[in-house]
């Protein structure tokens, strides 16, 4: 059953996100499927470069959300824009993500009379403003057909604040792409690297912990460096002057050199203090086999099971991060074991099942769409 797909992303597409990434592969493998795909999403840059699937809703604006900015666009001139791509669009389903934030996905829920799925990937158990704008917000959700959380922290926060329930769909990951690569020229190195992918700037990805760390480690280990990729700037004011010549900071990277940085490391480290309800970084570092070694948030937790696929620290601990990063870095067979473990576990998650399973529920709305009597009178 091919069909079309109107798909709205609330984030800017040109700015990093785990929202905006997942939206994207999942065009690509929906595309991949047979199905024609329309996505909709601000654009902050319009010379950055975009895929063809994707129409620009106009500029975003930067506004605080769940400890960190958001990037959205909503208002009159937004609403028009919704409107007239889903005039055009005639699409069979319209798949919104995170309706319950003022954004494209909430103008698009209140815009079309068609099947509605959504998917929610905030994990935020102390939201107040999800809780206070519930009400308002309950003449758009109660249009939604079927709602996916990509985990179980996610589901808990729609049930807590919105209500309803949601069937548990994770986030994908494209598992080839990242299982070969060649390493950065010059990594891992001899005397053993770290790796760090994430917005370098924002403290929830907890990059201040894994720096910490670093500053305990590197003394007694003269070869040890840290690899650094993501956008904005480190603050490396915490680096003694002598260590601060081995903690190297790529900025952003393209597709193809983010997957090699994942193969450039001896140890993949994601130090984030919370406030996440999944952790794609984690995946794509499982899909290249990488030795991981993650803070125990709850999100964490669950996709590398409890720790069988990557070692756990205690979160914002930077003398229990140092000291598992060591065991990894002494010892090679721990390492080879944690990746085998990683790419076996990462399977769960590869876009041919999740964007399978998504399709899914598609399918099941659009049967209930048409077996649904037609009121009388």
């Amino acid at each position: 059953m091919k069909m079309r797909v109107g798909v709205v992303c609330p984030y800017s597409w040109d700015v990093p996100g785990g929202v905006q990434q997942h939206v994207g592969d999942l065009a690509e493998a929906l595309i991949a499927m047979g199905h024609h795909v329309s996505v909709l999403a601000p654009v902050g840059d319009p010379e950055h470069p975009t895929p063809s699937y994707l129409v620009s809703a106009g500029r975003p604006v930067p506004v605080p959300y769940n400890g960190s900015v958001a990037r959205i666009r909503f208002g009159p001139r937004a609403s028009a824009h919704v409107r007239r791509w889903l005039a055009e669009g005639d699409f069979d389903v319209l798949h919104v993500h995170e309706p319950a934030a003022p954004s494209l996905s909430l103008l698009a829920c209140w815009s079309t009379d068609g099947p509605i799925v959504a998917t929610f990937h905030t994990s935020n158990p102390r939201s107040r403003a999800m809780s206070a704008t519930s009400t308002a917000l309950r003449s758009a959700l109660e249009k939604i057909n079927a709602r996916i959380a990509v985990s179980e922290a996610a589901r808990r926060t729609l049930v807590e604040h919105v209500g309803g329930d949601a069937v548990l769909i994770p986030n994908g990951v494209s598992v080839r792409r990242f299982t070969r690569a060649r390493p950065l020229p010059g990594w891992p190195g001899e005397g053993g690297s770290i790796g760090f992918l994430g917005r370098l700037d924002e403290p929830r990805k907890g990059l201040g912990v894994l720096i910490e760390a670093f500053t305990h480690l590197a003394p007694h280990r003269p070869g040890l460096r840290l690899l650094l990729a993501g956008p904005g700037r480190p603050d490396l004011s915490g680096v003694p002057d002598d260590l601060r010549e081995r903690v190297v900071s790529l900025g952003r990277l393209d597709d193809d050199d983010k997957v090699r940085a994942y193969h450039s490391s001896d140890v993949f480290c994601a130090p984030n203090l919370g406030g996440e309800s999944f952790g794609i970084v984690l995946t794509e570092a499982m899909a290249a086999g990488a030795a991981i070694v993650a803070s125990d948030i709850p999100a964490f937790d669950a996709v590398l099971a409890g720790g069988a696929a990557g070692e756990l620290f205690r979160v914002a601990d930077p003398h229990h991060l140092a000291e598992r990063a060591a065991v990894l870095l002494d010892d090679p067979d721990r390492r080879a074991e944690l990746s085998r473990a990683a790419r076996a576990t990462v399977r769960a998650y590869d876009w041919d099942t999740v964007a399978a399973d998504i399709a899914h529920v598609y399918e099941t709305v659009l049967l209930g769409a048409r077996h649904r009597p037609v009121p009388q009178g």
